[in-house]
């Protein structure tokens, strides 16, 4: 590890240093940072103007990094985690160590994420390919003032391209080694009228996988995406503004398999790959664990200027199915005392948003943002589990499958049928009192009602591995109100210098523990979690704009915080949804650009991050082994992360430049698994590591095409995005991203 940051450090500093020497001349204002306009405040403003703490990321920026969707974007934002699983609906996003994981459907994520004006519902979504980005905002702690319920942790706003006034375009096509990745993107803006514009944009990939099924004689962990964007603008009078965007994406995924990183203490490690923790590349899994999705909507936005004053209107209608398939067992197949457990659960889902808001001009002595949000989203779920399950007497003394002579054969099988409805309508507000030139203050109140329904019912065809008894039908429903806001101070010491100090209240609704193996003793109302945040900050724009040097430090408590627990249900390990306690974070972050002269760019951050437990609350079943104890560290929360960019411009004086990139990322260690078990924690614990990403490109002098040469975590560190207990014989299972091993790729683009 020590020599992985010390080469890292090398490498990024020798191409710094060696940059500067080939640029010779550039004008004072080709050394200026450009602008950076955000929408965090529901307004677009610049982000030095704006006291909220946001890491910005450009889609020039995504795509240079080869980031495919937000598991990728976590190594360019340096308080942004991300939790891999077995399927996309597991999956979770963390934000200064906070975020929610959860089985259940009726959980809702702590972070928000908005693209386009649009709350996406179901975490799951929002994980989908990183298209025709124009920008990625980065909002830290509780947003939900502006943005709403299940915002304690913040908001990832996505803003894609839009509609140039031109006839043009692009297309871009990539190769990436280590199994093979191709991707195809592309997109045209077409002029309909002088008032009237449009965009359509296209992408197509395919990945082979990064992990061998030895039993299917295949790889795994791999991926096949399609999908399609159209975004039509129109200004049909000068005070009227339309924006109408339609998607829709499909995927095929057989990701995520569970490697058994460690050595089972049974019969069953005859018949697995060597475990050799997060080197392992191997599995033997009788059934491929599998993920489809297809998903898509429509969205319009309407902005009228009336008396100085923007009306805007967002309305929203969007899908999103999602069926899993998962090998729960991880073996090859069925043995006697060793049971085959393979599981299917189709879900589907609709969200239906409409949000109307009062924007005041921004230069009057009170400036104030106003309005009113109603969202219905539904899920339902049909999930089977299927077992097979064998004896044999005498019991063997070697590993037998369930097909060998005399042994007797059971297949228990439970198909439960689940769904949530969330309801929710607010009226909000904020607004800022400009007293001075200098000095603002600012204020805002957002009150939420939430109404969320729940019914559950499972059959049960004898009991097996994982399959409670029947249960049901069970049908619930709880309500809840909550008054939240803002407040906060912001001055300008010099024009170039903002201090700001602010309170935010952070709320995330209230939720059941709706899933597959649903007990009576699981029908409690989980309560709504709350935060009371603290932000302190000072925005910096120095050396004549060349440097944008952003600092923030923060301290906030979560109450009843809502929190997967492991719990073992009918002898198979799984996660109790609950208000797990009173946890806390605390911090401070550094986000600089610079630009030192003409042509180089370097950006980056970093972040130190306490988030520990503060009091775990008693499990429902008084069990007092599952209370973790005070002071523990929360899952995906490293005390330390950062990252570093560059790239720089060789202008050569003839047709076409060179462009070199590089960039590096660290973070310290991190827990996976929240556990009240001290040596669980110690051995689900992700080991501290750096990557380092160079690219050179050529480019033609107008930039009408560019062929990018790259290479993907140089040093080949290898390591585990999560590692989880439960496996055979006491293993543990780690799931391995495409970013753990070194691979190159080449990318072509041609504008048009």
């Amino acid at each position: 590890m020590t020599r992985t940051i010390l080469l890292t450090g090398a490498g990024l500093a020798a191409l710094l240093m060696a940059a500067p020497a080939a640029a010779q001349t550039g004008g004072a204002d080709d050394s200026v940072v450009s602008e950076i306009v955000v929408t965090a405040q529901k307004r677009e403003e610049r982000l030095q103007d704006v006291p909220v703490a946001v890491s910005v990321v450009s889609g020039a920026a995504i795509a240079a990094s080869g980031a495919v969707n937000l598991e990728g974007a976590q190594y360019l934002v340096p308080t942004l985690n991300f939790r891999k699983s077995g399927t996309t609906i597991n999956q979770s996003l963390f934000l200064r160590g906070v975020g929610t994981s959860t089985f259940s459907i009726a959980g809702e994520p702590s972070i928000s994420t908005v693209v386009d004006g649009v709350v996406y519902s179901r975490a799951g979504e929002a994980f989908s390919d990183l298209i025709d980005i124009d920008r990625l905002e980065v909002l830290r702690g509780p947003q939900g003032t502006l943005f709403g319920k299940n915002t304690s942790a913040g908001v990832v706003n996505i803003v894609t391209k839009r509609p140039g006034d031109d006839l043009g375009g692009y297309v871009e096509g990539a190769y990436f080694s280590n199994r093979d990745e191709y991707r195809l993107r592309g997109a045209v803006d077409a002029p309909l009228s002088d008032k009237v514009k449009s965009r359509v944009t296209a992408f197509y990939g395919r990945y082979g996988g990064n992990i061998r099924n030895l039993t299917r004689d295949t790889r795994v962990n791999g991926y096949e995406h399609w999908g399609v964007r159209a975004v039509v603008t129109a200004d049909p009078t000068d005070d009227l503004s339309l924006t109408f965007i339609a998607d829709y994406r499909k995927s095929d995924d057989d990701c995520c398999a569970e490697l058994i990183g460690t050595a089972p203490t049974n019969l069953t490690a005859t018949v697995l790959p060597t475990p050799r923790r997060d080197k392992t590349r191997q599995v033997a899994q009788g059934l491929i664990t599998a993920t489809t999705e297809k998903s898509g909507g429509v969205s319009l936005q309407a902005d009228w200027a009336v008396g100085g004053q923007t009306v805007t209107y967002i309305g929203s209608y969007r899908e999103y199915d999602n069926t899993e398939i998962r090998d729960g067992d991880w073996l090859p197949r069925a043995y006697v005392g060793f049971n085959q457990l393979h599981d299917v659960g189709p879900q589907t889902s609709n969200t239906l948003t409409q949000e109307v808001r009062v924007t005041s001009p921004a230069d009057q002595f009170i400036t104030y943002v106003a309005g009113a949000y109603y969202s219905r989203a539904e899920t339902e779920r049909t999930f089977t589990r299927n077992d097979v399950v064998c004896s044999l007497t005498p019991a063997p003394a070697v590993i037998t499958p369930c097909t060998a002579a005399g042994t007797v054969v059971t297949t228990p099988s439970g198909t439960a049928n689940f769904g949530s409805v969330f309801k929710n309508f607010a009226l909000f507000g904020q607004g800022t009192v400009n007293v001075s030139d200098q000095l603002r203050l600012i204020g805002g109140l957002r009150y939420t009602s939430d109404r969320l329904s729940v019914f559950h019912s499972r059959a049960t065809t004898l009991a097996g591995p994982g399959i409670q008894p029947s249960f049901g039908p069970f049908a619930t429903h709880q309500s809840n109100d909550n008054l939240s806001g803002k407040a906060g101070i912001q001055y300008d010491l010099v024009p170039e210098t903002t201090i700001y100090a602010t309170y935010a209240r952070g709320y995330k609704g209230p939720a059941y523990n709706v899933f597959y193996n649903l007990t009576a003793t699981g029908t409690n109302a989980i309560e709504a979690e709350t935060a009371d945040s603290y932000e302190v900050g000072m925005k910096n724009t120095l050396m004549d704009g060349r440097l944008i040097l952003n600092l923030a430090g923060f301290y906030a408590k979560y109450h009843n915080f809502q929190a997967n627990n492991p719990d073992i249900v009918a002898g198979v390990l799984v996660t109790r949804f609950t208000n797990a306690g009173t946890i806390s974070t605390r911090g401070g972050e550094l986000d600089l650009i610079y630009r030192p002269m003409r042509d180089l760019n370097i950006n980056g951050g970093v972040a130190y991050t306490d988030a520990h437990i503060d009091q775990f609350k008693l499990p429902t079943n008084g069990v007092v082994t599952g209370v973790v104890p005070s002071g523990t560290q929360l899952a995906y929360a490293p005390k330390w992360k950062g990252s570093l960019g560059m790239d720089y411009r060789i202008r050569t004086g003839s047709a076409v430049d060179v462009v070199l990139g590089a960039q590096g990322s660290y973070q310290s260690k991190q827990l996976s698994q929240l556990d009240a078990s001290a040596a669980i924690r110690a051995a689900t614990t992700i080991h501290g590591y750096a990557m380092v990403d160079l690219s050179a490109a050529i480019v033609d002098v107008d930039d009408r095409y560019r062929v990018t040469f790259q290479v993907k975590n140089l040093f080949d560190e290898s390591f585990a995005s999560a590692i989880t207990s439960g496996g055979p014989g006491g293993s543990y299972r780690y799931l391995i991203p495409r970013e753990a091993d070194r691979y190159y790729g080449v990318t072509g683009r041609l504008n048009f």
